[in-house]
């Protein structure tokens, strides 16, 4: 696609919103960076336009998925396998709503902060009331954030509004449920082995989810694996040419910036979530999860590159086979020929 001047506006909206978003959050202190550095390139690289609409599905997934982690874990915990029915359920009704349509960024969102926090309440060293808290914060700062972006960088033209493809129900429940089955296999694996820091891999396995078809997940996870190699490069590099200037937030900020300037320019050219947006993600998750300079770099990113691409590949085996299971019942069958 050709980079028209508001395109352009678009790439400069996500750098500023995420780069921002990082840089009061270090400012702050606030832990649990990665949802300052995520979320605005989730509101601002998935929706065309920003509205009232938009802006309350992005804070009431927030809201709900916080009092969730906050009730849940202390109820269930003690006993998983009734965890594991709640969670397929939660995971159920959020890609229920992105087969549907119109509430698509509410179940994206949702299923993206919903998989990052269950992530981090399966350790004990993590807060649930803080990361509640860093969420909601957080998805209030980029919906703030995404308006002054947009202020400051207006579109010259009006966004062109895309007609929502007509599904069938067998449809509709095909993709809700190979969606969250997949997801809550994820989340029994993700519980189960002690993968602190693979918070990449995690977040890859319901990314990958969202064409929410096999063939669609095929494509979606080898885009995703080469923006990952890409954006973990990128990453390495900027990290290894600040090292001991790192607590610098300045010069900080700006790596950041031009890395995800970089994505966020071929995430445009691309039209829609591929390449660009994997490696828009994956330097989010680098520069938001990284603490000190001290933290072996090459360690750092190689393992995110192997663990992301070992999670991909099985999350893929795991689509193929829900996907021909589905297949089996003309009720949730994908294609019905006449």
């Amino acid at each position: 696609m050709e980079l028209t001047p508001d395109r352009l506006r678009t790439c400069l909206r996500i750098a500023f919103g995420s780069a921002a978003g990082m840089l009061i959050a270090k400012i702050m202190n606030w832990n649990f960076g990665v949802f300052f550095t995520v979320y605005p390139m989730l509101l601002l690289g998935m929706v065309p336009v920003l509205n009232r609409f938009v802006s309350l599905q992005f804070i009431g997934s927030s809201l709900l998925t916080s009092l969730e982690i906050m009730v849940l874990p202390g109820l269930f915990n003690h006993w998983p396998p009734a965890f594991t029915v709640v969670v397929f359920c939660l995971f159920l009704g959020r890609f229920l709503l992105m087969a549907r349509g119109p509430m698509l960024l509410f179940g994206a969102s949702g299923c993206v902060s919903l998989s990052i926090m269950l992530h981090f309440s399966s350790y004990r060293q993590f807060d649930l009331a803080d990361m509640a808290m860093s969420n909601i914060t957080a998805s209030l700062l980029s919906v703030a954030l995404a308006y002054i972006a947009y202020a400051l960088l207006p579109n010259r033209e009006p966004p062109v509004a895309r007609a929502l493809p007509t599904k069938s129900d067998n449809i509709i429940r095909h993709q809700a449920l190979l969606g969250a089955i997949v997801a809550t296999l994820s989340f029994t694996v993700f519980q189960t082995v002690d993968l602190v820091d693979s918070l990449s891999a995690q977040v890859a396995t319901v990314l990958v989810l969202f064409p929410m078809s096999f063939v669609g997940a095929v494509q979606s996870g080898r885009q995703r694996c080469i923006g990952t190699l890409l954006g973990c490069a990128l990453g390495l590099l900027t990290q290894l040419f600040l090292y001991s200037y790192y607590h610098n937030l300045v010069l900080l900020t700006l790596s950041f910036w031009l890395c995800a300037m970089v994505f966020a320019r071929l995430h445009v050219k691309e039209g829609m979530p591929g390449v660009g947006f994997a490696g828009l993600t994956t330097v989010g998750i680098l520069f938001g999860q990284y603490v000190s300079p001290e933290h072996d770099l090459v360690y750092s990113a190689l393992y995110r590159m192997s663990s992301m691409t070992i999670a991909i590949l099985l999350t893929l085996c795991c689509v193929y086979l829900v996907h021909k299971l589905l297949n089996l019942f003309p009720s949730t069958r994908h294609e019905i020929l006449g």
